[in-house]
């Protein structure tokens, strides 16, 4: 897929405030600090598409992207180990939440995992959530590029290895880093397989 126009859209701080649009939307989200931001610069390439911070928990609405005038790249906030009051991150878990389980043109939800970690808790019971909810998901680990090759697939395999424990299928899972720009191409082959099939 060649992306030829990335344009933000509106930011929305709940789900009835999204587009009134029936484009397909795949949604990124992942733990604070992963590298969201990031990626979906390097996915439009456009580096200033959406904001980066060495803060992590920026995202705090629902961002949405509008690429080639066909599809949206929807950016939610991180969950996890950002600084925030139990109210804020009720808040933003309600959000979150609410566009998942609400949002009928929400096509597939991207998971973003650091590939440097071990399996974390709060990854594993988001992903097991997206699985119970019958919401489909990719798994798609970040900062590839700070690992040999080896360790990369040694990761991935224990990560595999772990949601195997519960999981009879594996979702799809993509291996990226924004600085050498890998997965690029498969996660928007990816992307564009799923709007051929709905006929988008």
């Amino acid at each position: 897929m060649e992306i030829k126009n990335a344009e933000f859209t509106i930011s929305a701080p709940m789900v009835s405030m999204c587009p009134k649009d029936t484009k397909p939307e795949y949604a990124f989200i992942g733990r604070s600090n992963v590298g969201k931001s990031s990626l979906i610069n390097m996915l439009t390439n456009n580096k200033r598409l959406a904001k980066t911070s060495a803060t992590p928990g920026k995202t705090l609405l629902i961002n949405h992207f509008i690429i080639n005038r066909e599809w949206y790249l929807v950016d939610l906030p991180g969950y996890g180990y950002a600084k925030r009051s139990k109210k804020e991150i009720c808040r933003l878990e309600q959000m979150i939440h609410g566009y998942i389980l609400q949002r009928e043109q929400l096509v597939n939800v991207f998971v973003l995992i650091d590939i440097r970690l071990e399996p974390q808790r709060i990854d594993l019971e988001f992903i097991q959530w997206l699985g119970e909810s019958s919401i489909p998901f990719s798994l798609v680990f970040t900062k590839a590029d700070k690992l040999t090759s080896a360790k990369v697939q040694a990761n991935v395999d224990a990560y595999t290895r772990k949601l195997q424990e519960t999981w009879e299928e594996m979702p799809p899972v993509f291996v990226t880093s924004s600085e050498k720009r890998t997965g690029r191409d498969e996660l928007l082959g990816y992307i564009e397989q799923i709007n051929r099939e709905l006929g988008k």
